[in-house]
């Protein structure tokens, strides 16, 4: 049998750099070596691609110099990943699949994904459109709305506005509602510059904070919720996982918490009433297919204490695939293991490559 080429792209210009090395390397762990034929890419923190054996082991360490500089051309008389030598361009090796394991910008947020459908190679995960929109929350909430799907009440502050103006900025935060709000970074993931905020003066730190991590930053309503999430997988008819609960060991599911010291607990599956689980499974598989996603995501919801109201709070179109990521964790409890997930998720790949390539490129005249 001839082993599928398979590219795993890690790192990138992000936030998120690190949390992708992590989950890059427990993807790794799980490929079959008899079935796939494994290139690592690394995209340093400046952006500069590099390949190798062992090249996620070299990014991490910041030591890239033995490794070869390489890229994708967008071009798709050419598909493949090509080495950058002095005397030009070399290919290393024809592809079948590209498999971002890149959070953040630069690799959830549609501009990779525009790259490979240029070069017109098959990729893991979300077009161009599921990932911007996905990736952008506050654009993400603006269309929930729009199909109905009920999101917490939050505003939008550009990085000029809140440099320009900040008791103005400060005025238009704090009419979403009382405190605590939250700050976060509108174009980021993993909790990277997100800020719980109880006061004016913690709200003006917070709006710095996130403007360091983005020019768009979003103000959101405080709600005092449990934290539940569902795995969806799929392209055309995608299918919801069990609903997994989030107990933070902070005071709320902070980058610290997910990432470096793991004392988050998980509960697989969520304490929920049927109804309410299926209630939550059905709106992730909505917002899913609203904006256009294919693959993977993770959908994350709030279900207000008091109310016993749903809130649907964000999606990740390349969620964390660490060891303790809820994403693999929800699908393995919900009968699909680690590695038959990542072999399903390169299998929906290809599908969504071969519908891609029945669209007709060239208008036809007819009598």
């Amino acid at each position: 049998m001839t082993k599928m080429r398979i590219a795993i792209l890690f790192g990138g210009r992000s936030g998120e750099h690190e949390v992708s090395l992590v989950s890059a390397r427990s993807v790794l762990e799980v490929l079959d070596p008899a079935r796939y034929e494994v290139y690592q890419v690394g995209i340093t923190h400046d952006g500069a691609w590099f390949s190798g054996p062992d090249a996620l082991e070299a990014l991490a360490q910041e030591q890239t110099d033995r490794l070869t500089p390489c890229t994708i051309l967008p071009d798709p008389s050419r598909p493949g990943l090509y080495a950058l030598r002095p005397a030009g361009l070399e290919l290393i090796t024809s592809l079948d699949v590209v498999f971002p394991v890149l959070h953040g910008t630069y690799g959830e947020d549609g501009t990779l994904q525009g790259l490979l459908e240029l070069a017109d190679l098959a990729y893991v995960g979300a077009g161009v459109t599921g990932s911007s929109v996905g990736m952008d929350k506050a654009v993400f909430k603006e269309v929930m709305r729009a199909v109905g799907v009920p999101v917490v009440e939050s505003t939008l502050l550009l990085r000029s506005q809140i440099e320009k103006d900040i008791p103005a900025a400060l005025d238009k935060a704090e009419a979403v509602g009382p405190y605590p709000l939250f700050v976060k970074p509108a174009n980021l993931g993993s909790s990277v510059g997100i800020t719980k905020c109880r006061s004016r003066a913690d709200l003006a730190e917070g709006l710095l904070e996130a403007a360091a991590y983005d020019r768009r930053v979003l103000v959101e309503r405080g709600v005092d919720a449990r934290e539940i999430e569902v795995a969806v997988l799929g392209n055309d008819e995608p299918q919801a996982s069990i609903p997994g609960e989030i107990l933070p060991s902070r005071e709320f599911y902070s980058y610290e918490s997910k990432y470096v010291d793991g004392t988050s607990g998980l509960l697989i599956p969520a304490p929920l009433p049927d109804d309410t689980a299926e209630q939550i499974r059905a709106l992730a598989v909505q917002a899913y297919a609203a904006i256009d996603c294919a693959g993977m995501a993770r959908v994350d919801f709030f279900l207000e204490k008091n109310s016993g109201r749903i809130y649907l709070n964000e999606i990740n179109t390349i969620p964390g695939f660490t060891s303790i990521s809820m994403y693999p964790k929800l699908w393995e409890a919900s009968g699909l293991p680690y590695p038959q997930l990542i072999d399903r998720l390169i299998e929906l790949a290809l599908e969504r490559k071969a519908e891609r390539d029945r669209t007709e490129r060239r208008f036809r005249r007819t009598a």
